[in-house]
């Protein structure tokens, strides 16, 4: 196994330039791909999820033309595939996975989509459901309620022209992104209902901000009833610019919080449409001291002195920062008091099961945790963290990056630091550059 030893360091000052936000980038490839018209797309995230979408249009017959290093020419395919059979492979990436199920699903193609064995165990049957309510041929190729899938054509005849449908939204936002994202393809008026509560809600607000891109607009209530108009199609918008990833954000701000700082990240700000970008909330809850502009956010310590814990622990509903309240779980170690996470089920779904996992590894370096159903509560080590700790990554990109800040504290092992290229493949050699053993 491949393991990374990253030293001890107590100063995280500089200023970093974020890659392009993952799930903006895997949105933007589908819509342009089922749009009307040719879009340029500018800054898109160079990662192994964007990738496997990038491969999977190739293979239904979209032209897809790289023209510069994170740069795409997408020539829309009008709501339609060119090629309506064949096989897909696509990895551990939930934010191609299913919306290519959605909409695939109301074509007239035949398709089979399988990805990493972790895939295989991320439930999908909340979404198939909510499919098969609008004529949806799908076939569960292993264990019922899980990839790998069979998509064979759906039934053309329909009693109503509206569609009806009901989907749950308390176990992941992707389905109702899937959802609306193929919606438009049937021409109908759609009603969606979501039963329960929806949980990262700001990634559907993040939906329906890409989807007003290309010209569809839906209505909603509450959050818990979306309405599409019919006759709507995507349009391109002819160039788009890929905001800077908000999630990837979290690392770096919360190193300036715990390592003096100032760190200042560019690519997102105050105007940013993706929910991690409350993350600068939450840090400044916990004492940091936050700037931010159009298109950058900066954040350093309220104190000079960073041998001492100046954090202060919190007690936050993260519904809305599901990813990003990794990197607040990190942070809690270099806090006063114990700090609490909540509404955090979501994790258990995701690459691994991260509750569990952050429980064992905020553990080894010194941490007493309590895991509940839907929550973490942390109380940091007293005499400082567990030097030369090795963690674990589970295969999670995440994980690596979250705990590279344990480095601030004490030198730490990060095992299969390449997990990162999913979402951030530089992003060690971007972390490096920000810390420092002492101050310059």
């Amino acid at each position: 196994m491949k393991w990374l030893d990253l030293p001890y360091v107590r100063i995280a000052k500089g200023i970093v330039q974020l890659p392009g936000s993952k799930s903006i980038s895997n949105r933007i490839l589908l819509l342009a791909a089922l749009a009307e018209g040719t879009t340029q797309i500018h800054d898109l995230l160079a990662s192994d999820d964007t990738a496997r979408m990038l491969n999977a249009l190739t293979q239904l017959g979209i032209s897809v033309t790289q023209t510069g290093k994170n740069d795409y020419r997408i020539i829309g395919g009008k709501g339609t595939f060119p090629i309506t059979e064949t096989d897909l492979f696509l990895g551990n990436a939930g934010t191609a996975f299913r919306p290519l199920v959605a909409v695939l699903s109301l074509t007239n193609g035949h398709y089979r989509l399988s990805g990493v064995p972790r895939m295989h165990e991320r439930p999908i049957a909340d979404l198939v459901d909510a499919l098969r309510q609008l004529g949806a041929n799908i076939i569960y190729l292993g264990n019922p309620g899980f990839p790998p899938l069979e998509i064979k054509p759906a039934s053309t005849h329909h009693a109503s022209n509206i569609n009806h449908v009901n989907v749950k939204g308390n176990v992941s936002s992707q389905f109702l992104t899937g959802l609306l994202m193929a919606l438009p393809l049937t021409a109908r008026k759609s009603i969606v209902n979501v039963s329960g509560t929806l949980i990262s809600q700001p990634y559907i607000e993040l939906t329906l901000a890409q989807m007003q891109r290309f010209g569809v607009q839906v209505k909603h209530f509450d959050w818990q009833q979306f309405i599409i108009p019919a006759q709507q199609n995507y349009q391109s918008p002819g160039y788009i610019n890929v905001e800077g990833d908000a999630s990837s954000a979290s690392y770096f701000l919360a190193a300036g919080a715990i390592g003096s700082g100032p760190v200042r990240v560019h690519g997102v700000g105050r105007d940013s449409v993706q929910g991690d970008v409350r993350f600068a909330a939450a840090l400044e809850m916990m004492g940091a001291q936050i700037a931010m502009g159009e298109n950058w956010i900066e954040a350093s310590s309220a104190v000079s002195n960073s041998h001492e814990k100046f954090l202060r622990a919190i007690d936050l509903d993260c519904n809305h920062i599901p990813d990003a309240a990794m990197t607040l779980a990190v942070a809690a170690l270099f806090a006063k008091g114990v700090t609490t996470l909540r509404n955090i089920a979501s994790w258990r779904l995701k690459e691994t099961d991260r509750l569990t996992a952050m429980s064992n590894e905020l553990s080894k370096l010194g941490a007493t945790v309590e895991e509940g159903a839907d929550y973490l509560r942390i109380t940091p080590p007293i005499n400082g963290l567990v030097p030369h700790a090795t963690i674990d990554t589970y295969d999670d990109h995440r994980m690596a990056m979250c705990f590279s800040l344990a480095s601030l504290g004490a030198p730490v092992r990060i095992n299969d630091p390449d997990c990162v290229t999913k979402t951030f493949p530089e992003y060690f050699e971007t972390f490096s550059q920000i810390v420092h053993a002492e101050l310059e």
